[in-house]
């Protein structure tokens, strides 16, 4: 949504500020008024996210709490897998912005510092063909409520003036989710129903992995933070997200059990997540 008029007007022109930001607005406005499906909404935006920057593509993640992200939108498949591969590790440029609640920049994914800040998270997304990710904070007053990611399928940053599109493209996005209204003004309003389908894939997994994270507490006497940790770790392990993790476990075909006497390094007791019918070298009885 674009920003009350400036106070800062020249021979009767809008300010280039002013202009960069109706033209984010005015692009997002009519990828989502293109859609027939409310439910598409989210990815039309996020296809026109990749068509507004020098990007290969974007996704949208929102924060459901502590640890528990949810993918709200992707441009395609390599950015949704990249939002997950973050998700059931843990970490990666997303999860330092949500904890600083500031963009962060990272423009070599395949050697130097950016490598060594993530290294699994780093190799990961170079064996999907991501070079470099660009993940800004999503919110206002320095709340963060998710974060719009960026990436590219070759090493470099943004330039100064792609990065303040960038962050116009956050901001309008921001205003997608916290309003009921469009992003721009004169379009039709959306309606309550619309704007829930925008959200209810997402939300779906996220409260399965909810639900999954609350039976592996109880199967491993562990805290929540525990329980979803073993859960990344199998999914790690599997080359598969949490959310399918997830299913598994709420579908009771797989159950988190503690090792006999066996403890892992924080005291907790060590789970080796077998499938119904699996014996305990992995293979089916």
């Amino acid at each position: 949504m674009p920003p009350d008029r400036p106070d800062e007007w020249a021979g009767g022109g809008a300010s280039a500020d002013y202009r960069g930001r109706l033209r984010v607005s005015e692009a997002l406005a009519a990828a989502a008024r293109e859609v027939t499906d409310p439910r598409r909404v989210p990815d039309a935006l996020c296809a026109a996210c990749v068509r507004l920057l020098p990007v290969s593509g974007a996704s949208v993640s929102i924060s459901g709490g502590r640890g528990v992200q949810m993918t709200w939108c992707a441009s395609d498949r390599v950015a949704a897998r990249l939002a997950e591969l973050q998700y059931t590790m843990g970490d990666g440029p997303c999860h330092s912005a949500l904890e600083q609640g500031a963009p962060v920049l990272a423009s070599d994914l395949t050697a130097g510092r950016d490598a060594r800040r993530w290294p699994i998270f780093a190799h990961e997304a170079v064996g999907l063909g991501v070079s470099a990710v660009f993940s800004l904070p999503l919110g206002v007053s320095g709340a963060a409520l998710g974060t719009l990611d960026l990436y590219c399928d070759r090493v470099g940053g943004l330039s100064e003036p792609d990065l303040r599109t960038a962050l116009w493209v956050r901001d309008a996005v921001t205003y997608a989710l916290m309003s009921t209204q469009p992003a721009h003004p004169g379009t039709e309003e959306a309606t309550d129903e619309e704007v829930a389908s925008w959200v209810e894939a997402s939300e779906a997994d996220h409260t399965e992995v909810y639900q999954a994270v609350g039976m592996v507490m109880v199967q491993l006497d562990v805290d929540p933070e525990q329980a979803l940790d073993r859960m990344r770790a199998r999914a790690f392990v599997e080359g598969r997200t949490v959310s399918q993790v997830a299913r598994e476990v709420l579908a009771r075909k797989l159950r988190f059990e503690p090792e006999p006497g066996g403890e892992n390094g924080d005291g907790g007791p060590q789970d080796d997540g077998r499938r119904d019918g699996e014996g305990r070298d992995g293979d089916r009885s």
